[in-house]
């Protein structure tokens, strides 16, 4: 057995029953490398050393995702997240992925988008690392447990003003306008609006009453004046079961994370996602005059402590009620003379 530095990091060759092995260490730090290096000697002469499968990122990613459609309600933002994971690593075997290139693939990606974005997709691959290994397709140390996770700063929440708004919606396509109609008015995850069927949908009553993908809870949700009106506009061209459909194929959306970028970039908008048109949902909601209870069960969250990141931006509701407070009319007992 040798160890040797290809590039920055460090691997080793050995043989393992007239074989020969080759294996990265994941690390470019050579005395992490060398205890790599005693572990697997170790492993080798117990007998105990089982081979890694010789599979790239991008050929387990489609199994995963086989197995995530399945098993899995978030599978949709799993599929999206694979994408960047196969640009950056899927020519790479499972073997081969350490903890310096997931470092490196970590720094690149907070260059384009938030910390909590970053964390999600570190946190897929790790996850994925773990089925491997379940499935007995990765032996050895999952190398995302030697990368640390990002701060985030869960109390900031980008919003769209109604500037900002107008400004989007004039550089979208017909139905990327409608979508984000639709999602600015009912706070809903994109998930549950490519999953919406005529079926949950009453157009006399202007409601939508169905299953919150993610925590599994009924909501009985009043549509508004303009969420109606592009609901009632996709019914006149309805094809299929799904409320909005893509027009090419006829059937049901699978990505429009592109689409959105794209109208984002015409109009110079930036850390704007479709979970922005929820939270500005939930802040407008706040900031004319709903309380917390309400905005929980029309955002389907199950913890009202979800909810309370909402709170601090009703900043301009405080200061009227604040304002109401300093005019109120107080009367004052006379004092007693004598």
């Amino acid at each position: 057995m040798k160890i040797y530095q290809r590039g920055r990091i460090w691997y080793l060759t050995f043989n393992v029953r007239g074989k020969r092995v080759q294996e990265s260490t994941g690390t470019a730090d050579r005395r992490k490398a060398e205890k790599f290096y005693a572990k697997r000697l170790s492993e080798v002469e117990r007998g105990e050393y089982a081979q890694s499968a010789r599979i790239t990122l991008t050929q387990f990613g489609q199994q995963y995702l086989d197995y995530a459609k399945a098993n899995k309600r978030s599978w949709i933002r799993d599929e999206q997240i694979m994408t960047h994971l196969s640009q950056a690593f899927g020519s790479s075997q499972l073997a081969d992925i350490g903890v310096f290139q997931i470092e490196r693939y970590k720094l690149d990606r907070l260059k384009a988008v938030s910390p909590a974005t970053v964390n999600r997709e570190i946190a897929l691959l790790k996850h994925m690392f773990n089925l491997a290994e379940h499935w007995q397709l990765f032996f050895g140390k999952n190398p995302v447990k030697g990368v640390k996770f990002l701060d985030e700063d869960n109390d900031m929440v980008r919003v769209l003003s109604e500037e900002e708004e107008s400004l989007l919606l004039s550089h979208c396509s017909p139905y990327l306008q409608d979508l984000v109609v639709f999602a600015i008015n009912t706070g809903f995850r994109l998930g549950d609006i490519l999953n919406l069927t005529w079926e949950v949908v009453d157009l006399d009553a202007a409601t939508i009453n169905f299953k919150v993908k993610k925590n599994r809870r009924m909501l009985d949700f009043p549509l508004n004046d303009k969420a109606l009106a592009v609901v009632r506009s996709w019914y006149g061209i309805r094809k299929c079961e799904y409320v909005f459909y893509n027009p090419e194929t006829g059937g049901r959306w699978k990505d429009l994370w592109l689409g959105l970028k794209k109208a984002c970039r015409k109009a110079g908008l930036k850390d704007v996602t479709w979970h922005t048109f929820r939270h500005t949902f939930a802040s407008r909601l706040n900031s004319n005059g709903a309380d917390l209870v309400t905005v929980k069960e029309l955002l389907g969250h199950s913890d009202i402590k979800t909810t309370m990141r909402y709170a601090h931006t009703n900043r301009e509701a405080k200061r009227r009620a604040v304002a109401r407070l300093g005019v109120t009319l107080v009367t004052v007992p006379a004092k007693k003379m004598g």
